[in-house]
């Protein structure tokens, strides 16, 4: 089941007993009479609070804005935690350096993706998962019978803070221990307004960014929120709900468990074959990849008269070849963009194509590489730190 989040399912709402899932520790900083809450991960979060997202958008491209967000630390602990990642995980655990997130993926037995996220070393009997939205705690436990490991939920919840600011307001944040020296997917401890945090320079939005992980019961959520308010106000930054990032990690080509990967496409099929050790041993769903093609499927589509959105379906030559999975309208290319799942490998980018809408309408969109632009990550780098302006 998708965590769809476009235009229309804002106002997609039901009641829901508001205990049946994780609050917020934020909230009493963050709740406005106009919110829509998500789900994800088990977690509430706020899809929209009534703002103007293009508004909030610029803002992120321009200035800064702080999310919260609601991915999942988990915790995997004990003597064997390095050989049961080994297993559980595409990637190569028992090198991993500390102070360093790694982007990784769990599969199943028949090679789909089960999870993305982000690992964390903290030391040699110590990681955390930050997984995407799925059941992922209860995989790790299902899987651990044979290995000398603890599973646990830490009750971390994450902050974002993205934009071309976000470092000067986590310098001030920090006093000065994080800067420019911090590069792209290095992570650490560090003191934030009188609390000792784990903070990662990523994000989930292609621009320049940081996460900033409470600990659980032991942090003062409320102070913690201030202290950053307090910090990001000189600099512009403002509270923003998901669709902002939404629309940005479309532009950016980052995927969302359940919506553009699942359990049905591959590692491979999906572009990630990077984030794959094929050479390090026995994982789950090594045995199927070994057997699979390794050619991608999941492309872009840009269309100048229209939005492409979620279950539309994408035609050629009277054949539906495949289906858009998400969309938006791009304020910076200022055209309609999307994602397009191709059931079959081909040469697809570069060729028009035609998509055909839930509502029956067909245009024409174009297939493109992801992400949308900014190919070389530069930006997220911190290598391109110019001001975009705003499209006339």
């Amino acid at each position: 089941m998708g965590n769809l989040q476009e235009l229309s399912d804002l106002n997609k709402t039901i009641k829901i007993s508001a205990r049946r899932f994780e609050e917020s520790p934020y909230i009493q900083r963050t709740y406005s009479p106009e919110m829509v809450r998500g789900v994800y991960a088990g977690r509430y979060f706020p899809m929209t609070i009534g703002e103007d997202p293009i508004k909030k958008y610029w803002l992120l491209r321009q200035k800064a804005l702080i999310f919260d967000v609601p991915e999942k630390p988990i915790e995997i602990s004990g003597p064997d935690t390095i050989p049961f990642l080994d297993k559980v995980m595409t990637r190569k655990v028992s090198t991993i350096k500390e102070g360093r997130g790694y982007y990784s993926l769990a599969c199943t037995p028949q090679g789909g993706i089960f999870m993305d996220g982000v690992l964390f070393k903290f030391k040699e009997d110590k990681f955390w998962y930050v997984q995407a939205d799925g059941p992922f705690e209860d995989w790790l436990i299902a899987h651990s019978s044979n290995f000398n490991v603890k599973i646990s939920d830490p009750k971390s919840r994450v902050l974002q803070i993205q934009g071309p600011a976000s470092i000067d307001i986590m310098k001030s944040a920090s006093k000065g221990k994080i800067d420019e020296k911090m590069k792209y997917f290095r992570s650490g401890f560090f003191d934030i307004g009188g609390q000792n945090l784990y903070v990662s320079r990523t994000g989930f939005t292609n621009e320049l960014g940081f996460e900033i992980y409470s600990d659980g019961f032991k942090t003062d959520h409320i102070a913690l929120w201030d202290h950053l308010m307090t910090c990001g106000k000189p600099y512009g930054m403002e509270f923003s709900a998901a669709r902002a990032m939404t629309i940005r990690r479309i532009e950016g080509g980052i995927f969302g468990n359940l919506t553009d990967i699942d359990t049905t496409i591959t590692p491979f099929e999906a572009g990630l074959e990077f984030c794959v050790n094929m050479e390090k041993g026995d994982f789950i769903g090594r045995d199927a990849l070994a057997n699979k093609d390794r050619r991608t499927c999941l492309f872009g589509i840009t269309c100048k008269k229209e939005t492409p959105v979620s279950g539309s379906k994408v035609i050629d030559e009277n054949k539906v070849v495949g289906h858009i999975t998400a969309g938006v309208q791009s304020p910076t290319l200022q055209i309609g963009i999307g994602y397009v799942r191709f059931y079959k490998p081909s040469d697809w980018p570069g060729r028009e194509l035609i998509f055909k809408l839930p509502n029956g309408n067909s245009h024409k969109g174009n297939i493109v590489e992801l992400p949308f632009f900014d190919r070389e990550k530069n930006i997220v780098r911190g290598i391109d730190r110019k001001i975009p302006s705003i499209p006339k």
